[in-house]
């Protein structure tokens, strides 16, 4: 295979400058087979000057090229990049025939047959650099112009596009020509869809997914398309720019990489969001979330989209901001802080504090595969806490005058930071460059620490800054109950800047507990006073507000990380006052991080089995405490989370024969799965019991689960097997690859698995130089021994970075599980002997 070059930001510019671009006229023939799809593009486009150029294409087989009416040689094409030599200057057309690969790991073309109906799926997943998997393409997004597709696909299929498409019979179908978007937009989804359609201010709206899921999405129809309406609405109230696109599509397409892709007219989403099993109501406002961060995109993406790839936080930041704010605006999720708060800002935290953080809006990324590493907690997490800062600070007229000033400007064009910097300082007197600077252009997490100190009748608080960012925060002041002892009342709320010259003193007498951050509308690190810590280790579940539970669970959390509390405390207290909780969001992010972080790794082998016994205790604690039927969603997340901390296999083998857990819930595909799946890790199930579950469930998320089952067995020649099917061939979708890799390492299984870590930084590489960016992420992802906390460990790790030159996607994966190990490594030795 040619080596495949990725675009840099030099070569972009100077393609830019260059050309414009017109219009592409795309056909795509998806009758030619199981493999190879045909792919003709003609691009109109006009040169400023006589030069060279190239064009992008990773064909299977390219069969034909023409240059305005001339053939040029199709071994010319050196690895993605077709040489266009001696162009004069004024308009060209560019013809190009070619046979393409279809992909299953997510990327390009995406083709999958459902085992549950024998039925086949394509669609398109173009960003950032994949569009040349499809059709040739001057493939970077400033170069925009119109498409014009036309789809030939097999007899009962519907074909999806970013326009209206037209069936004009005979397989042939035709999608309305777009108005300028960049070429990483363009969208195709084919394949017998179930569908349901609507309008809603006089345009198209549909959703769609596979017909072996149509049963579940019919259940959630009514519901999508009210969340649908409701954010369209929402948005039209905040933006003056009108939807700029001719319908709204969202298509559930299976093994989506990511949690969806914001094509104009034609938003993909993983299928995992069409719920075959139980969710709880947190998981519904997550899905709800995506779908209004997909929706702000149509604005802040594909209307103005960015000039280069280092301003990919402008997309995602904003969304991400958009998406929590509108969900909570105008639909029935109104607490949707509180699951950023302690779900996505953790991400961000951590993300932050690694020696691979960069700045929100980073000033070099030099070329595309640079460019991919950036979505992150730091683009998502970290960028849209800087906005809603940036919100606190300005207020939100302002920043809205601002953001509609910025569309104006730049609809269907191009803009940077220093434009969207701009139009926001077109609407304020304040200094909107000097907080983009303090903000954007730098990398940490600050810290801010409380001091309290008292005299009678008034008190003060002090907020010291490690950092250098400026904060305008709220403080909660809370008193404890006289009558139960254990609930906190709010005494007030007042807002402060940070760094703060002289604090006031505020009557009153000392406070039980000072919060600041308490709404959380700022990025920071907590640390309360002394009298506050101990009051919330003692009285945490008496808070009344959950975003403020939430703002100090994230303390907790960061003091763990760092060293400054005891991990058993963190246990004991989560012990303590998650069985009281009736936040969803805060239920499952204590009990992940309790899990995942604490037991898993930041306790000792040795302490492991008593912390396990902790967190079933916990979540039997809150099995007994919803016996009433009244919260539902709490006892799904306390018995998920059984599940997966069950040291003993008797009860939940128990549960899986009587098909329920005792008082419900029934066990649904997804519960069976998960319990199957531990009782594997446990050896307390066979591959006769694994098959019988897959006759059971043949679906795909079925075949999964199969496959984590399969790799979870404590034997060697399930370990070697499932070691073979990720490394040693390239058969394995990206989601049975990951599936594998979620059964394969097991702390419970430390020796079994213990050749196998070495093996890792030998056979990673080179699966990531083999199958590319989306393989190589799920491979550090997924597949890292995570639980193997010792200087082993990192050692391997550091000489594979060294030595190994592993692939981009691969090379960020490790340094930051690298930083996690050593991170993991402090936090033991803190605990003592």
């Amino acid at each position: 295979m040619s080596f495949m070059s990725v675009l840099t930001r030099d070569e972009a510019q100077t393609r830019a400058q260059l050309l414009d671009v017109h219009r592409y006229s795309i056909a795509l023939d998806l009758t030619t087979g199981d493999d190879t799809f045909d792919s003709h593009t003609v691009i109109a486009f006009t040169t400023r000057a006589d030069a060279d150029t190239f064009v992008e294409l990773k064909p299977a087989h390219l069969r034909s090229v023409t240059l305005d009416g001339s053939p040029l040689d199709p071994e010319t094409l050196d690895g993605n990049r077709l040489p266009l030599k001696g162009l004069t200057a004024g308009e060209h057309e560019l013809r190009v025939h070619a046979a393409m690969r279809y992909s299953r790991t997510g990327e390009g073309m995406h083709r999958f047959t459902d085992p549950s109906d024998g039925e086949t799926y394509v669609y398109t997943q173009l960003f950032l650099d994949d569009v040349q998997r499809v059709f040739a393409a001057f493939d970077q997004p400033d170069l925009k112009a119109v498409f014009d597709l036309d789809v030939t696909a097999p007899d009962g299929w519907t074909v999806l596009a970013n326009g209206v498409t037209e069936h004009l019979g005979d397989g042939r179908w035709r999608a309305a020509t777009t108005p300028l978007i960049s070429t990483y937009l363009v969208a195709v989804a084919a394949g017998p869809w179930h569908s349901a359609r609507t309008e809603h201010r006089g345009l198209p709206f549909g959703i769609h997914c596979r017909r072996s899921l149509a049963p579940y999405l019919d259940a959630d129809t009514d519901e999508l398309f009210e969340i649908t309406r409701q954010c369209f609405d929402r948005f039209h109230e905040k933006f003056e720019e009108p939807y700029p696109f001719d319908s709204y599509d969202q298509a559930f397409v299976p093994e989506f990489n990511a949690g969806a892709m914001e094509n104009p007219g034609l938003v993909t989403f993983r299928d995992e969001f069409v719920y075959r099993s139980a969710v709880t109501d947190t998981e519904r406002q997550t899905r709800a979330m995506v779908i209004a961060h997909e929706m702000a995109h149509m604005w802040f993406g594909d209307l103005v989209t960015l000039r280069w790839w280092d301003d990919i936080w402008l997309n995602e930041s904003f969304a991400e901001y958009m998406g929590y704010q509108i969900c909570g605006e105008a639909t029935r999720f109104q607490d949707t802080w509180t699951d950023f708060g302690v779900a996505r800002k953790a991400w961000g935290y951590d993300a932050d504090q690694r020696p691979t953080t960069h700045p929100v809006a980073p000033e070099n990324v030099d070329d595309t595969a640079s460019a991919l590493l950036n979505f992150d907690g730091i683009s998502y997490a970290k960028g849209a806490s800087a906005l809603r800062q940036l919100v606190t600070w300005l207020g939100e007229k302002d920043f809205l005058a601002g953001i509609n000033t910025h569309f104006a400007r730049h609809k269907f064009g191009n803009a940077t930071l220093a434009d969207f910097i701009d139009s926001l300082a077109s609407a304020t007197e304040r200094d909107v460059h000097a907080w983009a600077d303090a903000w954007l252009r730098t990398t940490g997490v600050d810290t801010l620490s409380a001091s309290v100190d008292a005299v009678p009748g008034q008190w003060t608080l002090a907020l010291d800054r490690a950092g250098s960012r400026p904060h305008r925060v709220t403080v909660g002041v809370y008193d404890r109950d006289l009558g139960d002892g254990r609930t906190l009342t709010l005494r007030e709320r007042y807002e402060t800047d940070v760094p703060v010259t002289e604090p006031a003193p505020r009557p009153g007498t000392r406070p039980a507990l000072v919060v600041p951050n308490d709404l959380d509308l700022t990025y920071a690190k907590i640390r309360l006073d002394d009298t506050s810590l101990e009051t919330v280790l003692r009285g945490l579940s008496g808070i009344p507000d959950a975003l403020t539970r939430a703002v100090v669970w994230n303390s907790l959390r960061d003091m763990v990380r760092d060293g400054e509390l005891a991990p058993s405390d963190y246990l004991a207290t989560a012990g303590a006052h998650l069985p009281e909780e009736t936040d969803l969001a805060l239920v499952q992010g204590v009990l992940a991080f309790a899990a995942g972080h604490i037991t898993d790794r930041y306790l000792r082998p040795e302490e492991r089995p008593a912390a396990l016994t902790t967190l079933t205790s916990l979540c039997r604690d809150i099995i007994r405490r919803t016996e009433d039927g009244d919260h539902p969603g709490l006892r799904l997340i306390a018995v998920r989370h059984f599940i997966a901390a069950a040291a003993h296999p008797d009860t939940i083998a128990a549960w899986l024969a009587e098909g329920t857990v005792p008082g419900g819930p029934e066990l649904d595909p997804d519960l069976r799965w998960r319990v199957l799946a531990r009782l594997a890790v446990l050896g307390a199930v066979d591959e006769d019991a694994i098959a019988a579950e897959l006759d059971r469930d043949p679906s795909a998320t079925g075949q999964e689960g199969a496959a984590r089952c399969r790799a979870a067995l404590p034997a060697e020649d399930s370990k070697a097997r499932a070691w073979d099917a990720m490394f040693g061939s390239d058969d394995l979708s990206n989601y049975l690859f990951t599936a594998t890799a979620q059964g394969f390492w097991q702390p419970e299984q430390a020796d079994l698995v213990r050749p196998y870590v070495a093996r890792w930084f030998q056979d990673a590489p080179a699966l990531a130089a083999r199958r590319g960016p989306a393989i190589a992420d799920a491979a550090g992802r997924h597949a890292f021994p995570a639980h193997a906390v010792d200087t082993e460990t990192l050692r391997l790790g550091e000489a594979c970075l060294k030595d190994a030159d592993p692939a981009p996607a691969l090379r960020r994966r490790l340094a930051d599980h690298l930083d996690d190990l050593a991170r993991a490594l402090r936090v033991r030795e803190t605990q003592g002997d």
